[in-house]
């Protein structure tokens, strides 16, 4: 079985991706996510708000390119949340009509591992954009889902983690 194939097929066995078209997409995080393959090179794209369409007050020029920057300085360690020997080709974070796309390519995972690799990435990105929450704002959905998610999985003990709020 041809290299690519392989991946395919064990992208079809995992249960959190859907193939669409030449693509396969993750349905359990709460951002548009897909997953490209050109063996040996994974690319995922995941879309997520940019921070002014992600709350409701407005947010001034400097913080939104700011947290953009930081955002995507953050997603440069996202390799190291597996411990596969991985080798991330490209990273970039662009900002379009209210949308960070996050597009990263990454070689290295065996066939086998590439579909759970490609998860934790993508769960990685989520994380990480939860994590740069700024205080003080009025998030909309998905992000308000997401915090309020992360509020309430510890349960009403405290000491549960840090969270952005």
């Amino acid at each position: 079985m041809p290299a690519e194939e392989s991946i395919k097929d064990a992208f079809d066995r995992h249960d959190r991706f859907d193939e669409r078209a030449d693509t396969f997409v993750i349905d359990s995080i709460a951002f548009e996510t897909e997953i490209t393959i050109d063996a040996p090179t994974y690319t995922l794209s995941v879309v997520t708000p940019t921070l002014a369409s992600a709350v409701e007050e407005s947010v001034g020029p400097n913080l939104a390119a700011g947290w953009l920057e930081t955002f995507e300085r953050r997603l440069e360690d996202a390799t190291t949340v597996v411990r596969d020997d991985l080798t991330m080709e490209s990273l970039t974070v662009e900002s379009n009509d209210g949308e960070a796309i996050v597009t990263m390519s990454i070689t290295g995972p065996s066939a086998d591992r590439a579909p759970n690799v490609c998860k934790a990435l993508a769960e990685y990105v989520e994380g990480t954009y939860i994590e740069g929450v700024v205080p003080g704002y009025t998030y909309r959905p998905p992000v308000s889902e997401l915090l309020s998610t992360a509020t309430t999985a510890g349960g009403d003990e405290k000491g549960g983690g840090p969270l952005p709020l």
